[in-house]
Order: C-alpha cells, then sequence, then structure tokens
C-alpha cells in the first residue's frame, strides 16, 4: 500500500497544502498537518468526495481479459523434438477520465510507452485523485484526462481488430528465430569435444525479461522491481582499467596508512616491497622517498604534504583585522626570593596574597589586572625561588615591562641576575623597584653598583632603567613607581585590535576535582568570549565559563586581562599559545596533530640506541636510580619540580620521575609507584581512598609537602644514602726499628722508638722497608719493658712482636692505622 504525506500529495497534484487539507477535512478525514501520512483508502475517500461535489458518479471501471496460447517445436540431440505450450493471460482496466491525473510523475513515462506498445497493459491498482481548486484548473485537468483515456483506449483496440494479433505472431515468431539458432548452436556444441575441468566453463546466460513481464511488474504497482525497464539493470559497472589514486605522503608514513589511500590491501604492499628487496612490516614506518617510490611504482599519483601545512592554515587563518587601540602594558614583577615582589603586589592591589602562600613563598605564576588613576596595568608575579627559572622564563616572554624588585638590605642575589638575564633575553624594558628602603640598614647605592655591573644602568647615570625606591610595608613611592611603569608604556606605543577573536597565552594550569581542567590565561589581543572554541597546545575544548581574578564570572575578556577560563580538555603547558578556532573540528584536527608530533619527539628522545649517543648511555644502568612520581596542584609548579629533581646527582646517583601530573593522587598513580619501586610525592595535593588503601597494603612511601624547599632536601638526603660512604684510612703512630731480638716464644722482637702519633696494640700495622710495604698484619705483642700495654706515644720506646712475620730488620718502620667509614654526600 502506497502512502504519502499530506505535503507530498499536494506537490504532486500542484495544490496549495492549506486548499487540500480543507478538501480533506471537507472530505470527513482527519488530517489537520502537512506531516500526516495518506493512505490509499483516504485518497479514494477524498477522490470520491471530490466527484460527488462536481455532480459526477462512481462507476467500476471497465476490465477485458484476453488469453492466448502458442505451441512451438524444439529441437534437442539426435532427432528427439519437444512440443513447448506458452500459455498468456492479460487484463485490462480501463480508468476513469478524472482517476487518471492522479497518476504520479514517474508512471507517466510508462503509460507514455503504452501509446507506441499496445502490448502493455494499465496498472490494477486505481490511481488517486487530484484535488479541483478552480474552474480553469479543471478545464486542465479534464484535458489531461481525455489524453490519457485516449491512450488507454489505443491500448484496448487490439481485442477487436485482427491486426494487433498477426503482429503478436509476428513477434513470437521473432522470439522463436532465436530459440533455433539457440538450438542450432546447442548441436554444434555436442558435437565437439567436452573441455577439461581446468578450463574455464561459459558463464550462464540469462534471457531477457520480456515487455509481458515488465507490464505485469508495473500492474502490480510496487516501485521496487516494477519500477521502469531499468529494474533489471545491475548498478556496478566493472572499471575498464586500473584506478589511479592520489597519495598525500607527509614525512613519515606507515605502510597500513600508505596501503589505505592507495585501496589496497596492507599485505599487498608488503608483498611488493619484498619484491623490491625491502622486506617490511605492515606497521612499519617508511621515510617519504621510499613511499614516494612505492606508491608510484603501483600505479598512483603522489602528491608531498607538508607536515606543518595544519599549523600553516592556522596561522594564515588567524588575521587580526579591525582598527587598532591602545591596550594596558602587562607587566611582570621578577627578583629574589623574600625580596618583597608579592608584598608589592599586595599594596598595590589592596589584597594579602602573600598570607596564602605556604612558607611565606610565592610558588605559582598570579596574574592580576589594578585599575589606577593613571589607567590599567596588568601584573604577573613570578616566584623568585631558583626552582622557577623556567616559570620566570615564561611570564618575561609574556610580558611587556619587567619590575625588577631588589631588596636594598640585601644587594643583588643570584636569582636577581637570572631575572635581568630573563629580561634581556626577551628584550623589555626593565624599571627597578629598590624595596625596603625603610630598613635603617638599607644601601640603595650599593643596588646601582650591583645592577650597573649586569649592565642595568640608572637613568641618572646616563642609562635607560628608571631606579625607583619603594616600600612595600608603607606604600612609600608606589605612585612613582607606576607613573614611571605606564611612561615606559606610552614609548612603547602598545596596540591591539579587540574586535578580532581572541589569542593569548596559557598563564597557569591545574586540574579542579568539581571544574576539571582550569587554565590561567593572558588575553594577549582580541577578544575572548564564553563559548568560543579554542586551542591551547594539544588541549581544545570550548570556554563553558570565564573568572576573573577574583572569581567573579565575566562574559568575555579583551586585550591584556587575565582570565581562568574551563571546558578545556586536559591541561595545557604553562606558556602554550591559547588561540580561538572558528570550528571545532579544526580545532581537534590540529590538537591531534600536535599530540603526535609530540609523542614522536618523546619516542626520538627516548630512544638511545643511536651511535651518537651509545657511549654517552653506557653507564646509564649502573647508576644508583631513585624512582618518583609526582602529583602537583597546577602544572608550573610540576614543570619546576621535574627540572628541580632531575638536576640533582652525579655520576653514581640520580632522580627520574617516572610520571608527573596534575591532581590527586590515584589508584593507578599507586599502582604505577608499586610497578616501578618508586617514591609517591604529593606537592598541595592528597591521595584518594584507592590509593591509600594500596600504599597501606603494599607499604609504598607516601610524602606531602607544601615548600619546594623540603621536597629538595628530603631527595638531596635519599640520594646521599644512596651513595653510601668511602672507606678512609686514617695513620695514628709510626715506629721506627732501632734492634731486632730473637724469643722462643714470640720469635723476631722488634726494639722500637715511637716517633710519630700513638702506637695501638690492637689496630692493624704495615711494615714499611725503604718507605715501601712489604708487610701488612696485625701486632702479636706490645711491650713496655716487662709490662705488656695497649698504648704508647711518641718518644717512648717499646717491644714490638708482628704476627705471622720475623723479617724485621733495624731502619724498618711500623706504622699503626685505622679504616673509618666516611658518608659521602651531592
Amino acid at each position: 500500500m502506497t502512502q504519502v504525506t499530506v505535503k507530498e500529495l499536494a506537490l504532486v497534484v500542484d495544490t496549495p497544502v492549506e486548499r487540500l487539507l480543507q478538501q480533506m477535512r471537507e472530505a470527513g478525514l482527519p488530517h489537520n498537518r502537512a506531516e500526516q501520512v495518506v493512505t490509499d483508502e483516504e485518497k479514494q475517500k477524498l477522490l470520491a468526495h471530490l466527484k460527488s461535489s462536481h455532480g459526477e458518479k462512481l462507476e467500476e471501471p471497465k476490465k477485458i481479459t484476453l488469453k492466448r496460447k502458442t505451441t512451438s517445436t524444439l529441437r534437442v540431440a539426435g532427432s528427439k523434438t519437444i512440443s513447448v505450450e506458452v500459455r498468456k493471460k492479460k487484463t485490462f482496466v480501463q480508468p476513469d477520465a478524472s482517476e487518471a491525473v492522479a497518476v504520479e510523475p514517474k508512471r507517466e513515462a510508462v503509460e507514455k510507452r503504452s501509446e507506441e506498445r499496445p502490448a502493455v497493459e494499465a496498472p490494477r491498482s486505481r490511481p488517486q485523485a487530484e484535488p479541483r481548486r478552480d474552474d480553469a484548473e479543471d478545464a486542465r485537468i479534464r484535458a489531461v484526462a481525455a489524453r490519457q483515456a485516449a491512450a488507454q483506449a489505443a491500448a484496448a483496440q487490439p481485442l477487436e481488430a485482427p491486426k494487433p494479433a498477426a503482429a503478436e505472431r509476428g513477434n513470437d515468431a521473432r522470439r522463436a528465430a532465436p530459440k533455433r539458432e539457440d538450438d542450432e548452436r546447442r548441436e554444434r556444441k555436442q558435437a565437439q569435444p567436452r573441455p577439461s575441468l581446468k578450463e574455464k566453463a561459459p558463464a550462464p546466460r540469462v534471457a531477457p525479461r520480456s515487455t509481458d513481464e515488465e507490464s505485469d511488474g508495473f500492474r502490480r504497482g510496487g516501485r521496487g522491481k516494477g519500477k521502469h525497464k531499468k529494474r533489471n539493470q545491475h548498478g556496478f559497472q566493472s572499471p575498464s582499467g586500473p584506478i589511479v589514486r592520489d597519495v598525500s605522503i607527509g614525512e613519515t608514513i606507515t605502510v597500513a596508512e600508505l596501503a589505505a589511500q592507495m585501496s589496497v590491501k596492507g599485505a599487498e604492499v608488503v608483498k611488493f616491497m619484498f619484491k623490491m628487496g625491502t622486506p617490511v612490516t605492515i606497521n612499519q614506518v617508511l621515510d617519504q622517498e621510499t613511499a614516494q617510490l612505492v606508491a608510484e611504482e603501483m600505479g598512483h599519483k603522489v602528491s608531498l604534504v607538508n607536515e606543518n601545512a595544519l599549523e600553516e592554515q592556522l596561522a594564515e587563518s588567524l588575521k587580526f583585522e579591525g582598527e587598532a587601540k591602545s591596550r594596558a602594558p602587562v607587566v611582570t614583577v621578577m627578583g629574589h626570593v623574600d625580596h618583597g615582589k608579592t608584598s608589592l603586589l599586595d599594596y598595590i592591589r589592596r589584597t594579602k596574597v602573600a598570607t596564602g602562600e605556604a612558607g611565606g613563598i610565592t610558588q605559582h605564576i598570579g596574574a592580576y589586572h589594578v585599575e589606577t588613576d593613571r589607567g590599567m596595568v596588568t601584573f604577573l608575579d613570578t616566584p623568585g625561588h631558583a626552582a622557577f627559572t623556567a616559570m620566570r622564563a615564561r611570564g618575561a616572554k609574556a610580558t611587556d615591562i619587567v619590575i625588577l624588585v631588589v631588596a636594598a638590605d640585601d644587594g643583588v642575589m643570584p636569582q636577581t641576575q637570572e631575572a635581568v638575564l630573563h629580561a634581556k633575553a626577551a628584550g623589555v624594558p626593565i624599571v627597578v623597584a629598590v624595596n625596603k628602603i625603610d630598613k635603617p640598614d638599607a644601601n640603595p647605592d650599593n643596588i646601582k653598583n650591583g645592577l650597573a655591573a649586569l649592565d642595568v644602568i640608572p637613568e641618572e647615570w646616563g642609562g635607560d632603567a628608571p631606579f625607583v625606591h619603594v616600600s612595600a610595608k608603607f606604600g612609600t613611592g608606589i605612585d612613582e613607581l607606576l607613573e614611571a611603569v605606564l611612561l615606559q608604556a606610552e614609548v612603547l606605543e602598545l596596540t591591539a585590535t579587540p574586535s578580532a577573536p581572541g589569542r593569548g597565552v596559557v598563564v597557569e594550569s591545574r586540574l579542579d576535582k568539581g571544574r576539571g581542567p582550569v587554565a590561567t590565561v593572558l588575553v594577549q589581543n582580541g577578544t575572548l568570549r564564553q563559548g568560543d572554541i579554542v586551542l591551547a597546545g594539544v588541549n581544545y575544548g570550548r570556554v563553558r565559563a570565564m573568572l576573573d581574578e577574583n572569581g567573579q564570572p565575566i562574559k568575555d575578556a579583551g586585550p591584556s586581562i587575565p582570565v581562568e577560563i574551563l571546558g578545556l580538555d586536559g591541561t595545557p603547558e604553562a606558556g602554550d599559545e591559547l588561540t580561538v578556532v572558528a570550528d571545532e573540528k579544526k580545532a581537534r584536527e590540529i590538537a591531534l596533530f600536535r599530540q603526535g608530533k609530540f609523542r614522536e619527539v618523546k619516542l626520538a628522545r627516548q630512544q638511545s640506541s643511536k651511535l651518537e649517543n651509545i657511549f654517552e648511555t653506557m653507564g646509564q644502568d649502573e647508576k644508583k636510580t631513585l624512582n618518583i612520581v609526582l602529583k602537583t596542584d597546577v602544572r608550573g609548579t610540576l614543570e619546576a619540580l621535574q627540572g628541580s629533581l632531575s638536576d640533582l646527582g652525579n655520576d653514581e646517583v640520580q632522580v627520574r620521575v617516572v610520571a608527573g601530573g596534575v591532581g590527586g593522587i590515584t589508584e593507578s598513580d599507586a599502582n604505577l609507584a608499586l610497578a616501578s619501586n618508586a617514591v609517591l610525592f604529593g606537592f598541595n595535593v592528597r591521595a584518594d581512598a584507592g590509593a591509600r588503601k594500596i600504599v597501606e597494603q603494599e607499604g609504598l612511601d607516601l610524602r606531602y609537602y607544601n615548600v619546594i624547599y623540603d621536597i629538595i632536601e628530603d631527595v638531596k638526603k635519599a640520594l646521599t644514602g644512596m651513595l653510601g660512604s668511602d672507606v678512609r684510612e686514617n695513620i695514628l703512630g709510626i715506629a721506627e726499628v732501632r734492634d731486632v731480638f730473637r724469643s722462643p716464644k714470640f720469635g723476631a722482637i722488634a726494639g722500637c722508638m715511637v716517633v710519630e702519633g700513638t702506637v695501638y696494640r690492637n689496630r692493624p700495622i704495615r711494615v714499611l722497608r725503604d718507605d715501601v710495604v712489604i708487610y701488612e698484619g696485625e701486632l702479636e705483642s706490645l711491650r713496655r719493658f716487662k709490662d705488656d700495654v695497649s698504648e704508647l706515644r711518641a718518644g717512648m720506646e717499646c717491644g714490638i712482636g708482628v704476627k705471622s712475620y720475623n723479617d724485621v730488620r733495624v731502619g724498618d718502620k711500623i706504622e699503626v692505622f685505622e679504616k673509618v667509614q666516611v658518608a659521602r654526600s651531592l
């Protein structure tokens, strides 16, 4: 049963949907929407209503049945003949003129063929009616119905005239002619010898379907097998020649990937390369030249692809078009630990960040923007400890101006020198803030001399670095410091395009248990909005929420604004560039590409079997290794600790961070520590219940830290214990042999004078002759005259009996020593 929707029926009958629905409601049908289905019975009901509304009567269609029987003779092998009788029965239905207009357009082509071939009969199923709209349309419908009725009448004429019967007999004769030819051909094949089994058997012949079968298929009214002449044609066409495909080859490609691009099995490529003399496996990586040669030899076109094409396309798509406007400067505060960097920012921001830091030091990069009377300034606070050198380097690269904080009572320290080097490497101007000027032992001139040695020349000395005396405790010189910073910003003429898509740098990232990955981002250009698709290093995602430095939600962030974003699929590395991408599919593609490149680089670093590294890694296995599984609260701290711990050790001991991550210690971390015999370190994070259970059952060493000094000191102590101890010899005393006596009980007794140190009885000795050791053993006896003594000091005479040695001569020296265990250190 054919079913169509109201909308499709309206298209077929060429009438508006609203008009058709009105007519269907008048006919008593329940349809009121264009998506509802109309069955054949409902179509007939609608047709009856339309006929009755126009005064027409329903009459049963006229049916004519034609029966025909033909007899033919088929000759087989020898002189045998077989009589074949073919019986045919056809039923012709003459539809009403008004019903014919509902035939679908696809069936009109079949009806037109019926005009050319009278043998094609009309469909059995009664066609649907088309609702009439107005008098002009009724006239057009009646004309179409008249033409189709004439066609049906022409199809029914063979029943009365004898000519079509003669034509039919001619058709039978034409159909019988190929049969006689087939009989003769079969007789000739039977006369020939039979082919062997190795010869290919002929393909079976498929007899063409007759016109009667076609008309019968259309008479059934189905849309599948009874659809026009093309219903028996196969949809597949064998290719006339080999298919040439375009193969894209990068710098490297595996055999399986190459086979997939050529649409062949991987085994065929492996077999082909074996024939070329290159045995490979299906997962083996081929270089670009080899893959190109294989693809071209197998008949395909090769296009060499640049591996960085995706990155180049991304760079081209990031065009900052629009009006450029001035932006606020990004200022990084650097300096030595405990020189007052965070306290200086506290006074500016009127907050107390330093009180919340463990150990009184800043261990993360903080980003804040401050509204002042002279404009907005964005500050980046970087830690001053030596472990955060990499973090300070990233801070310098993301900044416009550097404030170098130096304590007036302390002077230029090692981290101060590193901060100067980072600022100069980044090519940013330096504003020196001489802090703690309120202390009585402050010496600002000493700071100027120390920094001048580092090529940071004060302005009053003819240089370009302004020196401002400040006090973070009392707020002295804060306004002058901000004025100097804004003056440097005016000289730099900092601009950005707020109307462009956002681009920035990841300052910090961490894994929040309730919110997932959280990244602190400094927007450098454009505007970052909630809902944007962002790409940060090897991570991507949609910005689900944005928070300012005070934790308040915001919808967008312009240039020089630091924000926290939620929605990334992981924690990106601090210093990664963040860009807004228009398409999430493109962001995922680039992120996966970067992850693949990252894995390749990581595997390349791990491969130590190359010739140039074989001698360097030859003694690595002999080292004692302290394995560590490290989990921290933020990504920047993890990188800093990994760098600091890896630098510890010497030629005998080393530290290996087996795994490092952001977030709490999980059960998988505990299992990894158990498998690799590692120590679990948690920096500002804790272990969950599953991890604690494994730690208790297996006796793992789990330690928590919140200050970087403690973790470094503990690792140093552990490495020192792994070094063991050295054995040292201390010479206690020397006795010179003056005479030799013979004793029946002890043998040779040396009469000696203690010339240096103290001679002990229960210590090992060496006998030296001409300052060469000739014997090493122990004392058998030590006497002062006739008394046994335990020790004798320098200047005293004694008799010494050497155990198991009687070849003592005058002039020999007896050296008394001891062995001492001395602990080693890094």
